[in-house]
């Protein structure tokens, strides 16, 4: 519905209204466009082949991972495997104005598809404007069962949650400070123990002194744009979200000695390696958050991805 202001502007009411992210078909075509422009892109090498299709913290991990191979293997993929995503499920939900996002959970054609090497691909759809691409903000791979029941609103569609909502142990907006506060030392608070929180922490710390080597972790929140935590609220009461940070691993060297750097960050390097070595992370995280009142354990890291996005020699 339009309604015509005093000064002739034009109000679109409608931005107002609880919408659907996406038909089922349309949903459909933004994930054949996505994996269509992925295939090219790593067939070969080129990252502008997909730059249109992936954004947020997924964009700047492929985008820099496809830019690093175009420099050490010029010639393109030679291990090329098309990647195939089937039985997509989607879950859509209803909310007023931009952005509008999805997920597409998937099969994908990277597993045993039984057993302990089954997993699901949950790929998040991102779209700021009706004139715009869909673009894929956030990739997790989980098995079947860390997969939760997401609640379903009076038509069908899936809950999204507010990112200051107080109806979890951790609002979605501070999850990132939350982790990077703990990851630096601070206290685990709601954060179980796993492989991405307290057994990473530890892993951190054992490499920090090595032999002829020191090793300095700087973690930061990342939330803005594209980056920002999107999630969905879950049958029991709780969310499944997902949040990205952003850190950076620098490596000093003791006198006379110079840090190992691989190729593929090479490539990405800038400035000339002395003694130091200073790379950049991007990592990309989905949790599942129990409701509030939980009294510990509140969030639980089910999976990570990061990559290298640049790096500095000094």
């Amino acid at each position: 519905m339009l309604a015509l202001t005093a000064s002739g502007c034009v109000t679109v009411h409608g931005e107002r209204e609880l919408l659907p992210a996406a038909t089922k078909a349309e949903a459909e075509q933004a994930l054949k466009d996505f994996t269509d422009a992925y295939n090219k892109a790593d067939k070969a090498y080129d990252p502008a082949l997909d730059a249109g299709r992936v954004t947020g913290p997924l964009g700047a991990i492929n985008q820099a991972g496809l830019t690093s191979r175009s420099i050490t293997t010029p010639g393109g993929n030679p291990n090329h495997q098309p990647l195939e995503l089937t039985d997509a499920k989607f879950v859509l939900p209803r909310k007023a104005g931009w952005p509008r996002w999805f997920v597409a959970d998937t099969d994908s054609n990277r597993d045993t598809d039984q057993g302990s090497g089954d997993n699901r691909w949950l790929l998040v759809f991102v779209r700021n404007g009706s004139e715009q691409l869909w673009e894929v903000a956030y990739l997790a791979i989980l098995t079947p069962d860390e997969i939760p029941a997401f609640k379903k609103d009076a038509a069908g569609y899936a809950v999204p949650v507010a990112a200051d909502s107080a109806e979890l142990a951790v609002a979605p907006k501070d999850l990132g400070r939350s982790y990077v506060s703990f990851l630096g030392g601070g206290e685990q608070g709601q954060f179980a123990a796993g492989p991405h929180t307290t057994e990473w922490r530890e892993q951190r710390q054992k490499g920090a002194k090595r032999a002829g080597l020191a090793t300095q972790y700087i973690d930061q929140v990342t939330d803005a744009g594209d980056f920002a935590p999107l999630g969905l609220t879950t049958e029991d009461g709780g969310a499944l979200v997902f949040f990205a940070t952003r850190y950076f691993e620098r490596q000093t060297a003791a006198q006379g000695y110079r840090p190992k750097v691989t190729p593929d960050v090479k490539a990405l390097m800038t400035g000339e390696v002395k003694n130091t070595v200073t790379k950049e992370w991007v990592s990309s995280q989905i949790v599942l958050v129990r409701p509030a009142g939980t009294q510990e354990d509140g969030v639980t890291v089910a999976g990570r991805i990061q990559g290298v996005t640049g790096a500095k020699g000094s």
